[in-house]
């Protein structure tokens, strides 16, 4: 047996989960230290970039998943470390008002944990879902998950947002326990028997790691899309860490505001992938490769557009900007994830949680790399230039900006015209 569509969808709360946790700390924690705490930008940068930095460990879950059979427990304690470690940085935050060494070590832990959960449990789902899908429905299924996650990131960002005002520290770890504890549960009630119920997954024979991550490495095509994926995901992710404190820093936005802001951008992200699944599964318009470089240059052109408004400042039409944004992201993002699900299952054989654990490395090295630029780079620019927040904020726009112009340039040559037999989203050849 195959994953029946209630299968995929109850595999995607999973994904739902992880979002909703991951944003808490990468959006609300980041915004209230650098703004509430007047800390650097680069500070909450560096943890971030930690947490990234943790899930190059991704090759070792996937390829521990591969040998072992066994991927529902991998996503269950990923999920627990992932659930204890967000809620760990909240209390750091907490602590860091009174005691900021204490609170920083704190975090520091947090982070790490954060970092090993996101890897064992994103990686082994991803996994179970490339081995136990249905060729033809892996594409669907990227999609699907991946919708039901900027689901769970947009709707906790806009709820928390809400009930954030006014601020204390008290509701904040109120709230991050709710979410954290919600997920965990619903993790484990979503993932419950469905492993079992499948097909058994060819089991990798036991080897060193490192022989087998050669193995993946050397083929071509996997090669070629890890360096994409580290180009275009740096791109992507250069604004993760500088949105919320430009929005309250120039267009004097409060923290539940500018957490709302972070909702929106992800409903942008939605809906950008609900356009492409409909027009290339359900239309039959365009290819993967074009939607791709069409993601890249639309995030591109609304990168330039947030510059622009930073010299209006409060007053200019912030929302729907970012909202647009998200929307060009989402076309971008769907398109990769659709190449990646469908070339996870080619190549040799049970290395499909490698492959996708060294995809999902570059990604999140790519992640961590380009959020600490970014914040880096306001910092320095904040410091050292002459000029406005605005000015400082609209350069590394315009250097994301460009990134991602350069992202598109490289999917030209590296993506090849994919063809899209029977309306499904799958890479060519």
């Amino acid at each position: 047996m195959r994953l029946s569509w209630i299968a995929i969808v109850r595999l995607g709360l999973v994904q739902m989960c992880l979002g909703a946790i991951v944003v808490l700390t990468t959006s609300t924690l980041n915004r209230l230290m650098v703004v509430e705490l007047a800390l650097p930008a680069v500070l909450p940068g560096l943890l971030v970039a930690l947490h990234y930095g943790i899930q190059i460990t991704r090759p070792n879950w996937g390829f521990l998943s591969d040998t072992g059979g066994n991927r529902t427990r991998w996503i269950i304690r990923g999920m627990a470390a992932l659930a204890l470690g967000a809620m760990l940085a909240a209390y750091g935050v907490a602590v860091m008002e009174a005691q900021f060494a204490f609170g920083l070590l704190l975090s520091v832990v947090a982070y790490a944990l954060i970092g090993l959960g996101v890897g064992a449990s994103g990686t082994s789902l991803l996994a179970l879902l490339a081995t136990a899908t249905a060729p033809a429905r892996r594409a669907a299924a990227a999609t699907i998950t991946w919708l039901m996650m900027i689901a769970g990131i947009a709707v906790t960002a806009g709820v928390v947002g809400a009930q954030l005002d006014p601020y204390s520290v008290g509701l904040l770890l109120k709230i991050v326990a709710v979410v954290t504890g919600g997920a965990f549960l619903l993790t484990c009630l979503a993932v419950w028997g469905i492993e079992a119920r499948v097909e058994a997954a060819p089991v990798a024979t036991p080897m060193p790691f490192r022989e087998g991550l050669a193995e993946v490495w050397a083929e071509r095509k996997a090669r070629n899309f890890t360096l994409f994926v580290f180009l275009s995901m740096t791109a992507y992710f250069m604004q993760e860490l500088i949105l919320e404190p430009y929005a309250g820093l120039v267009f004097g936005f409060t923290p539940g505001q500018s957490t709302s802001l972070s909702g929106a951008q992800n409903g942008g992200v939605f809906l950008g992938m609900v356009l492409v699944g409909i027009m290339c599964t359900g239309f039959k318009l365009g290819s993967l490769r074009a939607w791709v470089i069409g993601g890249c240059i639309g995030s591109a052109a609304m990168l330039v557009g947030l510059t622009l408004m930073g010299q209006i400042g409060v007053g200019a039409p912030l929302m729907p900007a970012v909202v647009g944004l998200g929307f060009f992201n989402g076309v971008f993002a769907v398109a990769a994830i659709g190449s990646m699900m469908a070339l996870a299952g080619q190549g040799r054989e049970a290395r499909e949680g490698t492959r996708m654990g060294l995809w999902g490395a570059a990604q999140a090295l790519a992640a961590g790399f380009g959020g600490l630029l970014g914040a880096a780079l306001v910092d320095v620019m904040r410091a050292a230039v002459m000029g406005t927040d605005a000015t400082a904020f609209g350069t590394v726009f315009l250097i994301e900006a460009a990134l991602f112009v350069a992202a598109a340039y490289m999917a030209l040559r590296v993506m090849e015209r994919p063809a899209v037999p029977n309306g499904s989203l799958v890479p060519g050849e």
